[in-house]
């Protein structure tokens, strides 16, 4: 219900009525002029409510008579009358209804009653009433009614004073609120003040409106009577305090502080009098003046007075809170005056209230930046800010550092404590019985035995004064130990939170702001635009980030120096908690800003208290001592960083190793430490992006830490507690036990969370990673204690957090692993910078990255770089590693590595022959894998690579079944060329094509080997050029498989090469091939090899290094030659093809004159190789010309399959390639219309034959003790090349050249056999075999013979050179050819020792007369074909043919074998059956004159041998011989004599006197009486004697000389018989008794055989041819034959009676020119 409504009017009236007639009751009595006042105001008041509708207006227009009454009722001084009057004047008041006069009447009623000292609560009551309900009252009356009041406050009632008190606050502050109000009402006018004068008078103020007139001068009168001065304005004033004036004074300035600052007279009484007062009051000397209470002051004059000063301060406190800006220079001196307040030597109870205003402006932050801005940035200034919290920070030293704290005197000294040792000791020990009943320990602070307790001072972030406070005391209070410091302790928070929060928001609004204008379409101007701008808007304002400099600057070292001070002597977790914080917050503030020493002095501090006391760690001392020598002095106060104590009153939770080189006991680490270590973790965490340099002394630290708590790096470089001991020194409480996975989790997370931090920062992340790592390195040379492996753990994680941004970490996170850490001697350390690079690499090429890697290729190069860089390690570990994570990779990445395949490659084929087998074979399981999988992914440039990579592995010499492994993988290599050549082919020549225009852009050649070969075929250069390294491998088997790929992959792909790229196979690959062989095995060891490594046995045939040599030339040689057999076409049309050829036939050769006989026969084998191609022959000629002379045509294996090595095609393709390469169809046909000229070649071929033949062949000489004797099966193949090479060379074969082969057959045939080789080679010596070498012989010589037979005229010429070789040959039989010098044992002797197995090697003379036999049968076979020849006529064949024969003839049974002169008898005979009659046809030429004393002497020596039947020949045996003899004789008798007269005389001479000598055959004197009619020949003189008969009777003497020949025999013949028979009677008869000798016996019996015989010759001889003297002789002979009758031997008897029979013809003399009776 208003006061208004009509019922509260209504109301009023009522009781407005009921007062007056209560106050005409009480003065009925005693003071009637008030009764009558009091009954006609009941008549008005009613009078009123009657005539007026606005009864409230009315009664306010009459108020004055209304209140009348109530007035002179109180004028009657009677308390019942004068309480009842007050309380209706109140009820008008309070209705509004009181008009200013009545106010005034009712004021100066109140004033009286005051005077008279009644009623003093109610006048006080009544004023406030009057005050607050309306604003009547002004000027002068308002001037006396609050006079009234302050009048009131100085009675002696307590009640009294407190309640004006009281009141005059609150019409101080309603005089106040009425201004503005005021101003309110006015606010939308706008006035136009007068301008003020500059010196304008206090009572200037005329401008003022009423209500602000009014508060003007009562506040203008406060300061004077503050101040000790007269008041203007409020009259009447008798006394006043100071400290209630001050009081009031705040409560103005704090309640109304726009009025000050919106009116100039108000802030000019702001400068011109508070100010100057409060500043003057400071000073602890004032003397009162005012009145009495001047001298209750208690204190000493020279002593400051608590209640004054307290005031001051809180005045002050306001003034620097609202009115700042206007007092700045004021504000300076106040707080100046405030940080000298807290001087040691002040009393206690000063600096607590000091210290607690300065709490109150350091929870203003935006304060704090004024104070900033407007001294210490100015140039001539107090640093103010500075100088604060300096001051509070030399304060809370002072505490710690000062014992006897404050002033001397004991009255100051506050009950609660001195700060001194023993007290305080004291204090600690009764603290735990405090509030917490004995279970808490009170939080406090304790350095050096100074033990101060923390109290709960206010909430954080107020500032909740208790001194300032405390208004009621008059004494100064007694401080309790440790308020102040924990004032000052929550003021330094405060501050720091403050500043903090408000640059922090600041700086994030300007980052918005920033973001705003980049998104917008300009660039963001610098910073230098804005600040421009900034100075623009307003001159005087600073940028604001030079402010937020300036004040960390200014603050800074304050608040380290007590923070770490108090963090060092803090014992309770949470006190511990808020430093911390508060230094984390000030160092991720300084980085914000860019300060780095601060940044690194607050991280250095909080570094410094996590690790134990005094621990030596260089990064900290170092950025400590900058900072320690500086000691700042602040207006003689000086400020010291002090160093930790080292008593430490904390529970002790960790006991470790310090992590140092040399091992110096332990150290202890208290839970303390461990919460400075999460805060630095924290730290790390939440600001790592403002860290910078500093991020070195954070990880020093974690690292130091981590290392005494024991935690080690698991897989990703995570850290976890080690194993439970670490070392004997490690001890972890439980408590730190189950801590530990916190730490370590959150070590983990501060690195995951650097993917967060910008790329400067990671920088410096990784920098400093990088330096601590090299001091952990550093500490683990020489020895071989457990490394830090924290920053390298950290390094690696740091890494996989950050793969998004790889690439601007990269290079100094791997450079500083590979260099540093991976070559480091300390294993452990290695291994993990080992595992740190390649989990990196590995992480980094699984990671999804955006453009993918594939797109990306330089950022895939730059990830597998370190993979490379790790192979110039030389510790085996760090390559294994390396090599593993190879397999890794290409296991989960090898699809897409792209252009990162040389990388790999080149790591896979980094090995050398000094690193272990493990290693080769994981490098070598890489390559497996590569080949067998990632061939067809990768580029083909990189096929090269691979095929070198496979050759390396094949020449390291670790692990032999590796080498013959990669030797597989080239030939699976070349297979995938083959299949995939087309594709190889284009993509190779795309890059080509691309390179060579590089080259040509940058003016230099194309480097690349083989070029200019196209890029296709050069990989296939470089794969035979490797397996062409293989094949000189020092170790046999590597060569032999090298050796069989090589020629297995050229014979198979070489289709695919271009034509002019077989050049360089043939020149480069294969002959290069043959010389380093050639090379190798003619200087390698002879010396035996014992073992073949292990216990692997050597065949005695490969138990030396040139033996094992030899197999590879032999291999290497039929390679090439099989090579140029199957290719010829193709190489053919290269243009130095003969070149070539002589190369090839030089290496033959070479070879072939080895003194190796496994090398010498295969390089005939290659040899007869490449004489297997035929010379295609024109369309139709006739066939081939070696099978029509039934030489056996050797096949050779490869043509004779699907043509020429040519495997079958894999896809359609490639057949076109083949057609291309349609040189390559070998040995079939030569390319269309080229007609190949081979006989240059063939020559070639058989100079080459020529020289190896000659060489071998030629015997040693007499001082060439160990000579080489070429074996029997190389001499056959020797042989054997002839006939193929024949048929090439045939058309110009001349004489020299068959001299020439003569001349080597004959010495091939002479060669001895070695004695231990004879049993496998030579026949048993009965049996009549040719060895093969002796066949191949002949073959040659028959081919030859077959040739000339059907060759053209005058190749016939040939016949006497081939009969000579042939008659050469056939003397071997009786004279075996001599080797040289050489000693040979004969055959015979040699068989059987071969028991003596270590005998030196005899050679043995093999047994020729097999050979010589079949070759007398070949002489005889071919002149039978060719006796008319006329070569063969006039190079006297038939003679040569004779004189050879006459050797065995002559030594017949002297002959090594019987079959040899039966043989060359039975040719000799056939021989002459053809030769004869042709001789005879040529009698007249004379070209046989001289056959025919070489004929007659081969008969001679024939039948009259020198050498007698061997003594054991039986007789049938001796008459086989004799009818032989028989043959020959008939021979004459049938071919020769008969045609005397085409022979010379003298010819048949020699044979008449031959046949004379048959006939009468003395006898041999060996035989036996029983074998002597055998033994005689008789039936060879019988037939030898009738030859001689029938011719010499012949009656076809064509010439009288050949009568004259056989007269002359017959004469002979008598003649002699005559002489035997005389001189055999004449023995008889001189012997007597005596029989005479057996053969003279046997010869007279021979005689008397040979007259019968004459005569029956005779008898059948017609007359006319019988000359006379034959008769008479015949007739002499009789007598002596009678006078043989005495003889006495019955054998003469009996042969005598048979001579004497025929001569009963003689006893009738014959008739002339009759017959004899036989016809």
């Amino acid at each position: 219900m208003t006061t208004s409504s009509p019922e509260a009017v209504k109301k009023l009236i009522d009781n407005m009525q009921t007062d007056l007639r209560s106050l005409s009751m009480e003065c009925k009595k005693k003071f009637p002029p008030v009764k009558e006042a009091a009954e006609s105001g009941i008549v008005k008041i009613k009078t009123i409510a009657a005539r007026n509708t606005d009864i409230l207006a009315a009664l306010k227009e009459n108020s004055s008579e209304v209140v009348q009454p109530f007035l002179m009722g109180c004028g009657t001084k009677e308390p019942k009358i004068t309480q009842l009057c007050l309380a209706a004047i109140q009820r008008l008041m309070s209705h509004e209804v009181v008009s200013e006069a009545a106010a005034g009447n009712i004021i100066a009623m109140l004033w009286q009653l005051m005077e008279n000292g009644l009623e003093e609560l109610k006048l006080l009551q009544t004023v406030l009433v009057l005050l607050t309900t309306n604003t009547v009252v002004h000027d002068e009356v308002l001037s006396k009614a609050i006079v009234l009041c302050f009048r009131l406050h100085f009675t002696k009632d307590n009640i009294t004073n407190n309640t004006a008190a009281a009141t005059v606050r609150q019409v101080v502050t309603v005089v106040f609120e009425r201004m503005v109000t005021e101003d309110e009402r006015h606010k939308g006018i706008v006035e136009q003040p007068p301008p003020v004068p500059g010196n304008s008078n206090r009572r200037s103020i005329s401008t003022l409106r009423p209500s602000a007139k009014d508060a003007y001068m009562l506040f203008q009168d406060l300061c004077q009577l503050v101040n000790a001065d007269a008041p203007y304005w409020l009259v009447g004033m008798t006394e006043m305090t100071r400290t209630f004036g001050l009081e009031l004074l705040e409560s103005v300035l704090n309640d109304f502080p726009e009025v000050f600052l919106q009116h100039q007279e108000f802030s000019f009484l702001l400068k011109e009098r508070v100010c100057p007062l409060v500043i003057k009051l400071f000073s602890p000397n004032i003397k009162f003046r005012q009145g009495s209470a001047a001298a209750a002051s208690p204190a000493p004059v020279e002593k400051p007075y608590f209640p004054i000063c307290m005031r001051l301060l809180r005045v002050v406190s306001v003034l620097i809170k609202h009115f700042y800006s206007l007092l700045v220079t004021e504000c300076e001196i106040f707080l100046s005056l405030l940080v000298k307040f807290l001087d040691g030597e002040k009393p206690q109870w000063l600096r607590a209230v000091a210290v607690e205003s300065i709490h109150r402006l350091c929870v203003q932050p935006h304060l704090l930046r004024s104070f900033c801005q407007s001294y210490d940035m100015k140039q001539h200034s107090t640093k103010v800010f500075r100088d604060i919290v300096n001051a509070l920070g030399s304060f809370i030293q002072s505490v710690f550092i000062v014992p006897s704290l404050g002033s001397p005197a004991p009255t100051n000294t506050p009950a609660g404590g001195s700060g001194s040792g023993s007290q305080a000791a004291a204090q600690s020990a009764a603290g735990a019985g405090g509030s917490g009943g004995g279970l808490t320990t009170q939080a406090a602070f304790e350095y050096r035995g100074t033990w101060i307790p923390l109290l709960t001072v206010s909430a954080q972030g107020s500032a909740k004064a208790t001194y300032l406070e405390m208004l009621d005391k008059v004494e100064p209070p007694s401080i309790p130990e440790g308020y102040a410091l924990s004032v000052a302790f929550s003021a330094l928070l405060d501050l720091v939170r403050g500043i903090t929060s408000m640059i922090e928001r600041e700086l994030a609004k300007e980052e918005e702001e920033t973001v705003a204008t980049r998104s917008g379409s300009d660039p963001a101007p610098g910073p230098g635009v804005t600040a421009e701008m900034q100075g623009q808007s307003s001159e005087q304002e600073p940028v604001p980030q030079l402010v937020w400099e300036e004040m960390v600057n200014a603050c800074w070292c304050g608040l380290l120096a007590a923070l770490s001070l108090l963090l060092d002597a803090s014992t309770d977790e949470t006190a511990t908690e808020n430093i911390l914080k508060a230094e984390l917050t000030m160092a991720s503030l300084c980085g914000r800003l860019g300060l780095v020493t601060p940044r690194d002095a607050f991280i250095t501090a909080i570094c410094k208290a996590s690790l134990p006391p005094h621990y030596a760690l260089t990064v900290l001392s170092s950025s400590a001592t900058n900072l320690s020598n500086k000691s700042y002095s602040i207006q003689g106060q000086s400020v010291q960083i002090i160093s930790p104590s080292s008593e430490s009153h904390q529970q002790v939770v960790a006991v470790g190793q310090p992590l140092s080189a040399q091992s110096q006991g332990t150290v202890v680490l208290t839970a303390k430490n461990i919460q400075c270590m999460r805060t630095l973790l924290n730290l790390a965490h939440c600001h790592g992006a403002v860290l910078g340099t500093s991020w070195q002394l954070v990880l020093a630290t974690l690292q130091h830490l981590v290392w005494i708590l024991g935690l080690k790096p698991g897989s990703g470089g995570a850290l976890k507690p080690g194993r439970a001991v670490e070392g004997p020194s490690t001890v972890l409480t439980t408590a730190v036990m189950t801590d530990l996975p916190v730490i370590s989790n959150i070590l983990s997370r501060l690195f995951e969370s650097s993917q967060y931090l910008d790329d400067v920062s990671l920088h410096h992340l990784i920098n400093a990673l990088c330096s601590l790592s090299m001091e952990a390195m550093d500490m683990a040379y020489g020895n071989n204690k457990e490394p830090s492996l924290f920053a390298v753990a950290k390094l690696l994680e740091t890494g996989l957090v950050n793969m998004d941004r790889i690439e601007i970490l990269w290079r100094p996170l791997t450079g500083h692993l590979l260099e540093k850490v991976c070559q480091h001697p300390n294993s452990r350390m290695r291994e993990w910078g080992a595992e740190a690079v390649t989990s990196l690499i590995k992480a980094g090429l699984a990671y999804k990255h955006d453009p993918p890697l594939s797109q990306n290729q330089r950022l895939q190069l730059l990830l597998l770089n370190p993979l490379k860089e790790l192979s110039n390690i030389v510790h085996a570990d760090i390559r294994q590693k390396q090599l593993e994570s190879v397999l890794q990779i290409l296991q989960s990445q090898g699809d897409s590595l792209g252009p990162g395949w040389p990388l790999v490659l080149g790591v896979i084929g980094a090995i050398r022959n000094d690193q272990g087998e493990s290693l080769i074979r994981t490098a070598f399981q890489c390559l497996q894998l590569v080949v067998t999988d990632f061939l067809p992914t990768m580029p083909c440039t990189c096929l090269q690579i691979v095929v070198d990579v496979a050759g390396s592995f094949g020449l390291q010499n670790q692990e032999l079944n590796i080498s013959l492994t990669s030797i597989g993988l080239l030939w699976n290599i070349s297979d995938y060329f083959f299949q995939r050549g087309e594709t190889i082919e284009q993509e190779l020549n795309r890059e080509e094509a691309a390179l060579e225009k590089q080259a040509r852009e940058k003016g230099v050649a194309l480097n690349r080997p083989f070029h200019p070969a196209p890029p296709f075929d050069c990989l296939w250069l470089c794969l035979y050029a490797k397996l062409g390294e293989l094949c000189v491998d020092p170790r046999p088997a590597v060569r032999k498989s090298a050796g069989q790929t090589l020629f297995s992959t050229i014979s198979a792909h070489g289709t695919l090469l271009q034509q002019p790229t077989w050049h360089t196979v043939v020149w480069k690959v294969l002959f290069h091939l043959l010389d380093c062989v050639r090379k190798s095995s003619t200087t390698a060891d002879k010396e035996k090899i014992e073992s073949g490594g292990g216990n692997i046995l050597i065949h005695h045939s490969r138990d030396t290094a040139e033996k094992q040599w030899a197999e590879t030339w032999v291999l290497t040689l039929a390679g090439v030659a099989r090579i140029f057999n199957t290719r010829r076409y193709l190489l053919q049309s290269l243009g130095d093809f003969f070149k070539a050829w002589e190369v090839l036939l030089d290496h033959i050769q070479s070879a072939a004159l080895s003194k190796n006989n496994e090398v010498s026969l295969a390089a005939l084998k290659s040899f007869q190789e490449i004489l297997q191609i035929v010379t295609p022959v024109k369309d139709s000629e006739k066939p081939d010309a070696l099978a029509a002379m039934g030489v056996p045509v050797l096949m050779d294996p490869v043509s004779a399959a699907s043509g020429p090595g040519r495997p079958l095609l894999r896809s359609d393709s490639l057949t076109e390639r083949l057609a291309r390469y349609n040189g390559a169809e070998s040995a079939g046909t030569p390319p269309p219309g080229e007609e190949v000229d081979d006989s240059a070649l063939w020559w070639s071929a058989w100079n080459t034959w020529y020289r190896t033949g000659t060489e071998c062949t030629r015997p040693p000489s007499a001082s060439d003790k160990l000579a080489f004797i070429p074996s029997q099966p190389f001499l056959t193949a020797l042989v054997q090349i002839f006939p193929a090479l024949y048929q090439h060379i045939k058309g110009g074969f001349s004489m020299e050249d068959l001299r020439k082969l003569g001349v080597i057959l004959h010495g091939a045939v002479s060669v001895p056999i070695s004695s231990d080789a004879s049993p496998f080679i030579l026949p048993s010596y009965t049996e009549a075999v040719l060895t093969s070498l002796q066949e191949a012989v002949l073959t040659a010589l028959d081919v030859l013979q077959k040739a000339i037979c059907i060759g053209p005229e005058n190749m016939q010429v040939m016949y006497p050179a081939i009969f000579d070789q042939l008659l050469l040959f056939v003397e071997f039989s009786c004279k075996p050819p001599q080797y040289g010098k050489l000693e040979t044992k004969h055959i015979a002797n040699a068989k059987y020792n071969q028991i003596q197995l270590f005998a030196p090697a005899e050679w043995v003379a093999l047994n020729y007369v097999p050979f010589a036999e079949r070759s007398l049968e070949v002489v005889v076979d071919l002149y039978q074909k060719t006796a008319c020849h006329k070569a063969v006529v006039s190079e006297k064949v038939l003679q040569n043919i004779i004189k050879t024969l006459r050797i065995p003839l002559g030594l017949k049974y002297a002959c090594p074998s019987e079959s040899t002169w039966k043989l060359a008898v039975a040719s000799l005979l056939k021989v002459l059956s053809i030769g004869l009659p042709v001789a005879r046809q040529h009698a007249s030429s004379g070209k046989f004159d001289t056959m025919w004393p070489e004929l007659a002497n081969a008969f001679e020596d024939f039948l009259f041998p020198k050498s007698s039947a061997p003594d054991n020949l039986s007789i049938q045996e001796f008459q086989k011989n004799e009818s032989i003899d028989v043959e020959v004789v008939q021979l004459i008798s049938t071919e020769i004599l008969p045609f005397a007269n085409f022979i010379p005389k003298e010819f048949v001479g020699q044979i008449m006197a031959m046949l004379n000598k048959g006939s009468i055959h003395s006898q041999s004197s060996s035989f036996t009486e029983a074998e002597i009619d055998v033994r005689m020949r008789e039936e060879f003189s019988k037939v030898c004697f009738e030859t001689l008969l029938q011719f010499s009777f012949s009656n076809k003497v064509s010439t009288p000389q050949e009568g004259y020949i056989s007269r002359m025999a017959l004469s002979v013949l008598l003649k002699r018989s005559q002489d035997v028979l005389r001189r055999y009677v004449e023995d008889e008869r001189l012997s007597g008794r005596c029989p005479l000798p057996r053969q003279q016996v046997t010869e007279i019996i021979f005689v008397l055989k040979a007259i019968s015989t004459l005569m029956d010759s005779l008898k059948k001889t017609q007359p006319e041819n019988v000359d006379g003297n034959t008769w008479a002789q015949v007739i002499a002979l009789y007598p002596t034959l009678v006078e043989c009758i005495t003889c006495s031997s019955s054998e003469v008897s009996c042969a005598l009676k048979e001579a004497l029979g025929p001569f009963k013809d003689f006893m009738q003399p014959p008739i002339t020119k009759v017959q004899n009776g036989e016809s």
